[in-house]
């Protein structure tokens, strides 16, 4: 998830374009970079790091044009560097390219490139792009820019440029957010609105398959095919901050609902063509080495340990390998037992987490292979790992982790079906039919979003409240810790997760009358067992309210009083539904005791200490 601007008019784009990044920054910040016609032709300047490390460079070199594009960064392809910040250009530096989103066949197109004599610079999938159209461009760039995409797949919102014709602008949208502004003798492009509304309030939005061509005085849309568009203008009513949050009133919402694209984004790329097989070519251990792992440790803090509980359930389910989850702050204090035959996988969505850092290098002494799930390419985590499967959440601004969460669980989902096609424990036609459900989650967290009203009433009741408990079985047990966390951590309302199975060795003494109670019941292996559970909550004065799915809802229904209900979906992918309507009861707790929802007390987004 990266930031595009792009601008053409009369007056400097250096400036408007620098600005625009500074309200994209929260899409990205591993590195910035801007393009730019200048007397001396098409220009770059770019930088690793903040922005201001840009406005630094150009502080000694500006770029004096009319005309530019501009790029911030969340790397996916390549660490970041300067060398892989954008805008990536061809070996003539007479086409400039930025790009938000991933080119899934960029490989194999960079191989084909190369052996036309195609020279690259960078280890990005953004820079075949350029060379693309560059190597198709017989003098009309919008052509150029069409036949270039037909040799591309996966996501993509571009901004294109290019020396032999100053006066366009051209963008062009597929599965990946762009806007177009319109102002007076000048035009805009942006990955968000927040860039454009110092300039412009007036905005097309272009849909997937769609393209612009720009120019000072007007803009034409248009299919990717070149067949016209007519489409009446937006004009935004938002003010500034409102537009960075997406129209929401908090970063933590937005990301909630993020969460469908989040989920698109990861699996993208990791299934080959015909949906039956996962495909994870950043995992660097031979089949050999695979089917010689004999357990697995999942080590991991807070909000990354709980997506690890779910994993550890898939991985033991599909692969039927043992396997251990650790706290990071424990487990090398522990001396945990690992050997060449282990496998250790590290889970932290920055990258940077102190207590997990400290036991991947305790893993690598004792000689495991560590495999790290993280949101940030070039962490310190990524970069001493083994292997590095790469979350597609992008920049995670909230402190509670909604869509890095959820991210986590579909990466061991897809981790999970890659060792079991590898050891042979599930066949092709069980993979396919995960991976067909997995492709129908995002659509379902949309129906569970279409709850939100209902969730908050709820979420309202309990806020008046100073306990709480959630309870589970199973995998629903992983994501009840999942949710009473969230509730601690930004409502500061006291509550635990227990295992439903354990209330009469003990807890069942704090049960009392009027205590709220959310009970997850989407297993059906255990449901019985679950229902049991609830009664005997129930019979002692607690409000229980349940989470579970459209198949088992009637039966619920008769023990509880009240529930909400989560698309039908495998036992083992619940948790990407059901979490969902945890973090809502979370947001809207928090929100009617007017805590700051964003930023909760005593708590950072990453926790470098130990």
């Amino acid at each position: 998830m990266c930031g595009i601007v792009g601008y053409i008019g009369s007056r400097d784009s250096q400036g408007i374009l620098v600005e625009g990044l500074k309200k994209l920054e929260y899409r990205g910040y591993d590195s910035a970079g801007i393009a730019v016609f200048t007397k001396d032709g098409l220009q770059v300047a770019k930088a690793q790091g903040r922005l201001a490390n840009l406005e630094e460079k150009l502080g000694h070199a500006p770029l004096a044009g009319s005309a530019g594009i501009g790029h911030t960064r969340w790397a996916t392809h390549g660490k970041p560097s300067d060398a892989n910040s954008h805008p990536h250009t061809d070996e003539s530096h007479k086409f400039s390219v930025v790009h938000n989103g991933i080119i899934e066949n960029y490989l194999e197109l960079k191989e084909e490139l190369m052996e036309q004599g195609c020279h690259f610079s960078s280890e990005t999938d953004t820079e075949v792009i350029s060379h693309l159209i560059a190597r198709e461009y017989e003098g009309d760039i919008v052509k150029a820019v069409q036949k270039a995409i037909t040799f591309m797949r996966g996501a993509f919102a571009l901004g294109v440029l290019t020396e032999y014709e100053p006066d366009k602008l051209v963008a062009v949208r597929q599965a990946s957010p762009l806007i177009i502004g319109i102002g007076e003798g000048e035009n805009f492009i942006g990955s968000d609105i927040p860039a454009l509304l110092e300039y412009t309030r007036n905005v097309y939005i272009l849909n997937d398959g769609e393209m612009a061509v720009l120019t000072r005085d007007a803009v034409e849309l248009m299919t990717i095919e070149g067949n016209f568009i007519a489409r009446e203008m937006m004009t935004v009513d938002w003010d500034a901050v409102t537009a960075e949050k997406g129209g929401f009133e908090h970063f933590m919402m937005k990301e909630i609902h993020e969460q469908p694209k989040a989920y698109r984004d990861t699996m993208r790329g990791r299934v080959n063509a015909e949906g039956n097989r996962v495909i994870l070519s950043e995992l660097n251990l031979t089949e050999e080495q695979i089917k010689n792992i004999t357990n697995i440790q999942i080590v991991a803090c807070g909000t990354a340990y709980h997506a690890g509980l779910v994993g550890r359930n898939m991985i033991e389910g599909l692969v039927r390998i043992p396997v251990e989850n650790d706290i990071a702050s424990e487990y090398r204090y522990r001396s945990p037992i690992v050997s060449p035959s282990t496998l250790v996988i590290v889970v932290s969505q920055s990258g940077e987490t102190a207590d997990t850092l400290a036991a991947l290098r305790e893993g690598h002494a004792g000689g495991a292979h560590v495999l790290a799930i993280t949101n940030v390419v070039g962490s310190s985590i990524a970069r001493e790992a083994d292997s590095v499967l790469v979350t597609q959440a992008g920049p995670e601004i909230a402190v509670a982790s909604t869509k890095a969460y959820t991210s986590q669980v579909i990466a061991f989902a897809l981790l999970a079906l890659y060792l079991a096609e590898v050891r042979g424990t599930q066949s092709e036609e069980q993979v396919k039919a995960i991976l067909d459900a997995m492709n129908e989650l995002p659509e379902q967290v949309e129906e569970v979003l279409a709850q939100k009203e209902a969730i908050k009433l709820y979420a309202e009741s309990i806020a008046e409240h100073d306990h709480l408990f959630f309870l589970g079985r199973g995998v629903d047990w992983a994501v009840a810790q999942e949710g009473s966390l969230k509730l601690k951590e930004i409502s500061y309302i006291h509550s635990e997760a227990y295992a439903a199975g354990e209330l009469k060795h003990g807890t069942l003494a704090l049960i009392e009358e009027g205590i709220p109670v959310i009970a997850l019941a989407t297993q059906e292996s255990v449901l019985e067992k679950t229902i049991s559970n609830i009664k005997e909550v129930k019979a002692r004065g607690a409000d229980v309210l349940a989470i579970t799915d459209e198949a088992h809802v009637n039966d619920v229904l008769k023990s509880v009083d009240q529930a909400f209900v989560i698309p039908k979906t495998l036992p083992l992918l619940t948790p990407a539904l059901s979490v969902v309507v945890t973090q809502l009861l979370a947001y809207y707790a928090s929100l009617a005791l007017q805590h700051d929802v964003d930023k909760p007390r005593n708590l950072a987004k990453s926790v470098t200490v130990e």
